[in-house]
């Protein structure tokens, strides 16, 4: 919460080193500086006639490697296309550009925390800023305080300036599990646990055709203002679906530190290369979040010592809970599982949370160290 002045000398170091990440971007595509010691060299003295202090200086050529090194993971990880695509060359024919308002980090020399008058002491290109005010909750504050870690990086978003900062919380210990809960995770129902919470799709589903729809208005004028509101709309959707995601995973661990269980996951990654749909359908898989979900279980389950497996998914929609046979025709419809082999009948995602359910505790029993006493 900077004052008018505090704000204007915030801005302007976040265009200043922006624009100077740029300029390094450039050396560093242009010579092909492989190392951040060698791109200092190159760099290093120019930053410092800028007007930049030595340790922001440092952080800009950092996050320029820093940079550099994500783009050519995920080139060689095939996330930008295969070699010789359209997506892949515009990648790799330009340095990385950094926008006006991007983010900084700032390490202890640069940014000092002062939590009893919530307030900061940050540089800038204008000097020391002292007793910039900030806000957050109580619980936030609480967890500044014991666990805050590292760097902290400023951004600038539609005017509002935030300090992002890390806090290492210690896992707290795990206890014994008292059977497991499995979750099976999909599109019309998101998640389907053994212990009777379902958290349907529909009203989510609905939101994203919605969505959709006023993304392809947009898409089609074109204008300046129509490509603001894309922005903004994409915003607002990512924050509905993180919430969505929060709610759920919150309900699944609170539920499984309740009941002394722990939480059988399934192992989807790379479902998205594995899987074959038509047209229609890859938008919907494209559109799920269960990666995200999935990672809020495991943190959240993690801070509460809930025990956590990953299993693997193969067959658990075709396989009976009771009798654990195997069979395409058990799934008579989405929603309908009927055994071919004993007769039960069950709702398809129920059955498959306890088919998972019931494979987690296989692969704790399997994992977890033996209790037989030592042979003398």
């Amino acid at each position: 919460m900077p004052e008018a002045a505090q704000g204007a000398a915030l801005s302007a170091t976040l265009h200043t080193v922006n624009a100077l990440a740029n300029w390094v971007s450039d050396v560093a595509f242009v010579n092909d500086v492989p190392r951040e010691y060698e791109l200092r060299k190159h760099t290093y003295a120019r930053l410092k006639a800028e007007g930049l202090g030595a340790q922001a200086a440092q952080h800009v050529i950092k996050k320029v490697r820093d940079a550099y090194t994500t783009l050519h993971a995920n080139l060689k990880a095939g996330n930008l296309g295969r070699p010789g695509s359209k997506r892949r060359g515009k990648a790799e024919s330009k340095p990385v550009t950094f926008r006006p308002e991007a983010a900084q980090p700032y390490d202890d020399r640069c940014l000092s925390w002062q939590y009893d008058t919530q307030t900061v002491s940050i540089w800038t290109t204008a000097g020391r800023l002292r007793g910039v005010r900030f806000i957050c909750s109580a619980n936030g504050l609480k967890m500044l305080r014991q666990y805050r870690r590292g760097e902290s990086d400023l951004i600038e978003r539609d005017g509002i300036f935030y300090l992002i900062t890390t806090c290492e919380v210690p896992e707290a210990g795990q206890y014994e599990p008292d059977g497991f809960i499995g979750v099976d995770l999909g599109i019309v129902n998101i998640a389907t646990t053994s212990a009777g919470y379902r958290a349907a799709g529909r009203e989510l589903n609905r939101y994203r055709k919605r969505q959709l729809a006023l993304r392809a208005k947009l898409q089609k004028k074109g204008t300046k203002s129509a490509k603001r509101r894309l922005k903004e709309r994409s915003r607002r959707e990512a924050r509905h679906l993180k919430n969505t995601n929060h709610i759920i995973s919150k309900t699944i661990v609170t539920e499984a530190e309740r009941t002394f269980a722990g939480i059988s996951l399934e192992e989807l990654k790379g479902i998205r290369q594995r899987v074959r749909l038509r047209k229609p359908q890859r938008v919907a898989l494209h559109c799920w979040a269960f990666a995200q979900l999935g990672e809020f279980i495991v943190y959240k389950a993690r801070r509460a010592g809930v025990p956590l497996v990953f299993v693997n998914p193969a067959y658990s929609s075709q396989e009976c809970a009771e009798c654990g046979h195997i069979d395409r025709l058990n799934r008579t419809s989405q929603a309908r599982f009927v055994c071919r082999s004993c007769g039960v009948v069950a709702h398809a995602d129920r059955n498959a949370s306890h088919v998972l359910a019931r494979r987690g505790e296989s692969v704790w029993t399997a994992g977890r160290e033996s209790r037989v006493p030592a042979t003398p």
